[in-house]
């Protein structure tokens, strides 16, 4: 037994690496396949992205720029909402509360996506609509706050893990020192927790990036490079999502695009999480 069991848990650890190998490899050579028909520049910086219809057109802009901005509007609402739960529980809340809250509030980032989907749709579009008479039924704005609404938790939980870290003595030392409450948490804690808080930013920008459902059922399906986000827009998800539908033949130049969509999609998020590590290891405090 004490030689089988380091084995079989050798096998179990390997299991996750050998998947990332599976899809890298998968992705790459679907990749080179698509890019030896299409030219790489003309993906990479084309401002027309319309691969199904005539005249087909395969830049990616406008499919990042509708990624970007669904989660530039998602990270405005996370950030500061998660951040200060964070605070509040890390520094206000009685334990009592803090054993409560916090639980909740990861349970929501168990909700279903799709559920969120739904949710922006029927519930958020319409109040925007009302405020913003030209807003569409389909629009970034609505996925977005309600992708930042989904990722609160994750910014949430990992800074306050991050200040809870923070010793003690810091806090009384500051006390002893004639500092409020509210000074202690904004000049003492969150200093010293700056890395969790970067890398907590940093992973949640990562995963609104990655978001699939959300933007699929809320943010409507046109390509377009737009700053309004009233207007409709797709994301480099939704758009995966629409040609794997099966209505695209297997082994063309428009099926093809799904990968090189999702090679650009694991590059990006693949360097995020790089900077996440880095900033929590380069910022990181030890007491």
């Amino acid at each position: 037994m004490n030689k089988v069991m380091p084995i079989l848990l050798f096998l179990c650890a390997s299991i996750s690496v050998l998947t990332t190998i599976g899809i890298v490899i998968t992705l790459v050579t679907e990749t080179y396949h698509f890019f030896e028909k299409i030219p790489v520049l003309d993906f990479l910086f084309g401002t027309k992205w319309s691969p199904l219809i005539t005249p087909k057109s395969f830049g990616v802009i406008p499919l990042l720029s509708g990624t970007l901005l669904i989660t530039l509007i998602a990270c405005l609402v996370a950030i500061p909402i998660g951040l200060a739960s964070a605070i509040y529980l890390s520094e206000y809340a009685p334990t009592r509360v803090r054993k409560i809250v916090k639980p909740i509030l990861e349970v929501l980032a168990g909700v279903p996506t799709i559920v969120y989907g739904y949710f922006a749709l029927s519930f958020v579009t319409p109040i925007i609509q009302n405020i913003f008479p030209s807003a569409g039924v389909f629009n970034a704005l609505a996925a977005g706050l309600v992708v930042g609404i989904m990722i609160i938790p994750m910014v949430c939980s990992l800074s306050e893990d991050a200040m809870s870290a923070v010793p003690r003595s810091l806090r009384d030392g500051a006390y002893a020192l004639g500092a409020t409450r509210f000074e202690v948490a904004l000049k003492i804690v969150v200093p010293a927790a700056f890395s969790g808080i970067v890398a907590s930013s940093v992973l949640a920008f990562s995963r609104a990036i990655g978001e699939t459902m959300i933007v699929t059922v809320a943010a409507g399906a046109t390509p377009i490079m737009t700053l309004n986000p009233l207007d409709s827009i797709q994301t480099m998800t939704a758009y995966i999502v629409q040609v794997s539908l099966g209505d695209t033949p297997h082994g063309t130049v428009e099926y093809g695009t799904i990968f090189a969509v999702g090679m650009t999609l694991f590059v990006i998020t693949f360097l995020l999480n790089i900077l996440a590590q880095y900033v929590a290891r380069r910022f990181r405090e030890e007491y």
